[in-house]
């Protein structure tokens, strides 16, 4: 006599269990941006910084404009892991490495949302800028600091936050933070700093959609390197 044959169906209470557990193996992404030190049109090409971050390891990757700010995402980790990835990455693909700092998007959104020049009285045509430091300052600075129009305003945690008047002195402002602050840092406009924000924001099929829109471009922001 034939052996039946069993058949084992699986409840929707273990296909369900199974989907969770699947669920809970994916790690979690987060969006960062990263800014790198020194970068220039004449110097670095986009496309070919782009590469060099997804040959990291990251994924939604994306350059904002052309002074080395790179949008990515990222399984949630300590931000200095992440600069080292992304420097070891130019260093195979591209022979150079541009210094690196790394910050989460959620944390520039509420650097943005925070405001610090709101209690600073900025003279007319100022124009702000942040600092990003590689390592928390090490030296106590007596605020504000000024050179020939630009002043350094403010230090929290991991930033500086500076103001200066374009002068026909040129970038003043790069001379002052350097001899303040040392040369391990990166400075944006501020405007710079809202656009990655912004920008980073978006994920990459969330941005091809606005791009088949026909959504307008932004002018390009000044950048402060």
């Amino acid at each position: 006599m034939a052996a039946r044959a069993t058949i084992y169906r699986r409840t929707s209470d273990e296909t369900a269990r199974g989907r969770t557990a699947g669920r809970a193996r994916a790690p979690r992404l987060e969006r960062y941006a990263a800014f790198l030190r020194g970068v220039t049109p004449m110097n670095a090409k986009m496309p070919e910084l782009r590469q060099a971050f997804e040959a990291a390891g990251f994924e939604e990757v994306r350059t904002v404009l052309s002074s080395g700010n790179v949008v990515f995402s990222a399984p949630a980790q300590a931000e200095a892991a992440l600069e080292r990835q992304a420097e070891a990455a130019m260093k195979k693909r591209l022979g150079n490495v541009f210094a690196t700092i790394v910050r989460r998007v959620d944390a520039l959104r509420d650097l943005l949302a925070s405001d610090p020049y709101r209690n600073v009285r900025l003279e007319p045509g100022a124009k702000r800028v942040v600092t990003f430091l590689c390592h928390p300052a090490s030296v106590r600075l007596m605020l504000p600091i000024e050179l020939h129009g630009s002043r350094i305003l403010l230090l929290r945690d991991g930033e500086v936050f500076s103001a200066y008047v374009p002068s026909p002195r040129g970038a003043v402002f790069m001379t002052l933070i350097e001899k303040t602050l040392g040369k391990e840092v990166t400075t944006r406009t501020w405007d710079t700093v809202a656009r990655v924000a912004r920008e980073g924001s978006i994920s990459e099929p969330e941005s091809r959609r606005r791009s088949a829109t026909g959504s307008p471009r932004r002018r390009p922001t000044p950048r402060a390197e």
